[in-house]
């Protein structure tokens, strides 16, 4: 079995340059490729050894595909192969973007409790989701030359980038409850 290995990076799974930019087309491409070739099903008259090392691949191979395919994962584990540790239990960030946070908590709150509560959501729905493309673009720049200075500011962006997305998450329930 030669399609995978499991000690590669998903990069050198994929056949990819560990870049923050990413073809969706050519990953999901490669991703099908991929799972023909380790299928489990392709495996199921063999040895024992082998049946497990397909399905450890299938794994890998999806988990990989997972990470590559979302932005806020794709920026961790760059970070994360660069060697830059990603402390989830760390939440300082600076006084400026703490405020923000509670600023658009205070308006989803309001929004909750709003007669007009949907038409607020979608705002702000939006509003978070500009936000979040302006970090990703950021992090697509920074990521471009990963120096140690750049990639100390793309884990900080990453970090904010976190905040977004829970909110967004959040978001979504309440909008697809208000359906």
């Amino acid at each position: 079995m030669q399609a995978a290995d499991l000690s590669t990076t998903y990069f050198e799974l994929f056949g990819l340059p560990a870049s923050y930019a990413v073809d969706g087309e050519v990953l999901a491409q490669r991703y099908r490729e991929l799972q023909r070739a380790v299928h489990p099903d392709r495996f199921a008259n063999a040895q024992d050894a082998e049946r497990r090392l397909s399905v450890q691949l299938a794994s890998r191979i999806n988990e990989g595909f997972r990470t590559l395919k979302d932005p806020l994962a794709r920026a961790r584990y760059l970070l994360e192969i660069a060697g830059v540790e990603m402390n989830d239990r760390d939440t300082q960030l600076d006084g400026a973007f703490l405020m923000d946070q509670m600023e658009l908590r205070e308006r989803l709150d309001d929004a909750k409790a709003a007669k007009d509560s949907g038409q607020r959501l979608s705002a702000l729905s939006r509003d978070i989701g500009e936000r979040e493309q302006a970090l990703l673009g950021e992090l697509a720049d920074l990521f471009q030359t990963p120096t140690q200075e750049a990639l100390l500011q793309a884990r900080t962006l990453t970090r904010k980038l976190q905040f977004f997305r829970r909110l967004a998450e959040e978001l979504d329930e309440l909008e697809a409850e208000s359906d």
